[in-house]
């Protein structure tokens, strides 16, 4: 299903979805101007040399995979996840290389510092400032990882800034592919990632300020929880756009020479150091689900009297609720999309058709069932229907030959059938619908393959909705 054919309330009401067709006129009004506004460099003070986003991302997973928690020095977070916000699991796609929140979820105390390279890493305690101040010597080692924590949340934000302006100046702002594409291709490929490249700049630049208004960390909950609504405005439509723009890259890359041809030489350009466009177009999604980590390991080292708790606390939820959007929107358009689908299967005949797509429908069970007056039916329950089916013939196309449908479950009764003699199969119930659209109540002898299968069924249509 194409996501510009979903409205709002498909997608939870949410007011920011990039699948909108105003979404879509801000995304192409972005012109060459504000662009190249959107790709200056951000002149850190702090983070001269940060490797990409994806090199960021793959030694943080290496630093989990490796078990880093046994070390000698420990300054940079550590990101257990407390079990009362526990993340929902999305796996969007299984050629896509994104980490998935499980993983993120089971990651146990790391360091980043060993992890990085040395010349990548990046410290509190480096900075010349920090030297000066004397503070390395004041401060408790407990405090040192914190300053450290919070420090961290910075610089990996611009590492991550940093990738957005190669995603950004070379594949989204690049003239050919845009020629190349139609307006819609590109909308779905790229989204509205310009909006969340703004909404990290400004993240990062307040960020940068509170650092450079005093040495000693103090807040970064309250920032956090300040730019929250911008992250939820931008990312939660970014994400559940994903689904399209995984078909979106696969169709390009394997049926279009042309554009393949383009962005691979948009991938050799040094700027990208050797990253694709998957793993730039991955980079939001794993930036959420990495800033609540962060947040997570900042709060577990502060002290349960300190000031910055209570932000940092709400901050967690904040996060933690753009997460879960991101889990339910992408789920609903899962279920759109298989609405869709089963509406070109189904075939209603000369029986007045019933709109399969309607917000809040969910497809609960599905199968083939032996009945005594045909050779077989197949059901398609659904949360508030259910349908009665017939397989079309094989020389006819795929699809179901609807027989009869009721509302589910007020109109819906099963009970299992006795078994006597020559009677119906052990693995059979009857299906009584009180009214349907054939007319008068009506009762069926159906027969599962197997008596799991009876028992499935049988909790599911006697349950009370």
């Amino acid at each position: 299903m194409d996501p510009c054919d979903c409205t709002n309330e498909d997608i939870g009401g949410h007011d920011g979805s990039s699948d909108s067709l105003e979404d879509l006129q801000d995304s192409r009004a972005a012109d060459t101007a504000e662009v190249e506004e959107l790709c200056v460099s951000f002149q850190s003070k702090y983070f001269n040399l940060y490797p990409l986003y994806q090199d960021y991302q793959e030694y943080c997973v290496q630093a989990e995979s490796n078990d880093l928690n046994q070390r000698n020095t420990g300054f940079l977070s550590t990101l257990t996840i407390p079990q009362e916000l526990e993340t929902p699991i999305i796996d969007y796609s299984s050629s896509v290389n994104y980490t998935s929140f499980q993983q993120l979820s089971n990651a146990g105390d790391i360091c980043l510092a060993e992890a990085l390279p040395v010349r990548l890493s990046s410290l509190w305690r480096d900075l010349e400032e920090v030297k000066a101040s004397g503070l390395l010597t004041r401060l408790p080692e407990e405090e040192l990882k914190l300053q450290e924590s919070m420090f961290e949340l910075i610089g990996s934000e611009v590492s991550y800034r940093n990738s957005l302006t190669v995603a950004v100046k070379h594949f989204y702002a690049s003239k050919e592919l845009k020629q190349s594409l139609t307006p819609m291709e590109h909308h779905h490929l790229f989204s509205n990632i310009c909006q969340i490249m703004a909404a990290s700049k400004k993240f990062l630049m307040d960020l940068e300020g509170q650092l450079e208004e005093s040495v000693l960390i103090s807040q970064v909950g309250d920032i956090v929880l300040q730019h929250c609504p911008e992250f939820h405005r931008v990312y939660v439509p970014y994400v559940i756009n994903m689904r399209y723009q995984e078909t979106m890259v696969n169709q390009l890359l394997q049926q279009n020479g042309d554009v393949l041809h383009l962005i691979e030489n948009i991938e050799s350009h040094t700027d990208c150091q050797r990253q694709n466009l998957r793993s730039f177009l991955a980079l939001p999604f794993q930036r959420i689900t990495r800033i609540k980590l962060l947040l997570q390991s900042i709060l577990k080292q502060t002290k349960p009297d300190a000031d910055s708790k209570s932000n940092l606390e709400k901050a967690m939820a904040a996060v933690h609720e753009i997460v879960t959007k991101c889990d339910k929107g992408v789920r609903k358009m899962e279920h759109i999309e298989e609405l869709v689908y089963l509406d070109r299967l189904l075939d209603f005949g000369k029986m007045k058709s019933v709109p399969l797509v309607v917000s809040g429908r969910v497809l609960l069970h599905q199968g083939p069932m032996r009945h005594s007056c045909f050779s077989s039916v197949y059901l398609h329950l659904f949360n508030d229907l259910l349908v009665i089916s017939s397989k079309k013939y094989w020389f006819q196309p795929a699809g179901f030959t609807v027989v009869d449908h009721a509302e589910f479950p007020s109109h819906v009764k099963v009970k299992h059938a006795q078994t006597e003699l020559l009677g119906p199969p052990p693995d059979s119930f009857l299906l009584h619908l009180y009214k349907s659209h054939s007319g008068p109540p009506t009762t069926m002898k159906l027969a599962a393959e197997t008596r799991s299968d009876t028992e499935v069924w049988m909790k599911l249509l006697q349950c009370k909705r």
